[in-house]
């Protein structure tokens, strides 16, 4: 009991963490819309840009199984992306990705054998705050932030009756480079790697197989590396 209460106060604060850097994006978006003017001087940064990406998702999961023992193995997943960043100056910036990745999940060494646990889609947008080096065509970045993913589409094989995952919160660590085109200020190549720390609990009801509803703590801890092209605006 007491760990679910600090597991629901944990996941509360981090969701208002979540909205208060979404609340700080839309409010600093407000203001400067309000500040310009046909006067103001151009800036010598674009507030925002945008990139589309290819990611490569890949798990590093590990599972504490209940009763059966265990572990998981949970598939690499490629998919594109979008991302946009607002920058409040030169240096610092905030981005939010979209994107949604399906893996194929198996208990894997347990009193049991391999159990296939079908597959499972994830939707895991990530809000990032960032520090961007300038000067020069090559600029790498480093960020830090909050991710909240939201497991569906849940596709469980004939012998399990049902499978749910938990929507869980979880920090996020990232480096980058942007590398500008040619003499372009404006349009960009870029790699990124991002690591999401994730976990979640997972209840599988194997009545008809096992006679028994199992419970699995599951780290899931994701490597996503990116690579695709950006522009700035």
């Amino acid at each position: 009991m007491r760990l679910s209460l600090y597991k629901q106060k944990t996941e509360l604060i981090m969701k208002k963490l979540l909205l208060s850097a979404l609340m700080v994006l839309m409010v600093a978006v407000s203001v400067n819309a309000q500040e310009e003017t046909k006067e103001t001087k151009e800036k010598d940064y674009s507030e925002w840009q945008a990139r589309f990406r290819f990611l490569g998702v890949i798990p590093n999961e590990h599972a504490t199984i209940e009763a059966i023992g265990g572990d998981v193995d949970i598939t690499t997943s490629f998919i594109p992306e979008l991302d946009f960043s607002y920058f409040f100056n030169e240096n610092i910036a905030l981005e939010l990705i979209l994107g949604t990745t399906r893996h194929d999940v198996e208990a894997i060494h347990t009193a049991a054998g391999d159990i296939d646990l079908g597959n499972v889609s994830l939707l895991p947008p990530t809000l990032t705050l960032q520090y961007h080096f300038t000067g020069g065509k090559v600029k790498p970045y480093i960020g830090a932030g909050v991710n909240y993913t939201i497991f569906y589409d849940v596709d469980t094989p004939r012998l399990i009756d049902d499978v749910e995952y938990d929507n869980t919160m979880g920090f996020a660590a990232q480096f980058g480079i942007d590398f500008d085109l040619n003499n372009s200020d404006k349009w960009f190549f870029n790699i990124d790697l991002k690591k999401l720390f994730l976990k979640t609990d997972v209840t599988v009801d194997a009545t008809t197989a096992l006679g028994a509803v199992v419970v699995s703590d599951t780290k899931i801890e994701p490597w996503i590396i990116g690579i695709g092209f950006g522009r700035r605006f």
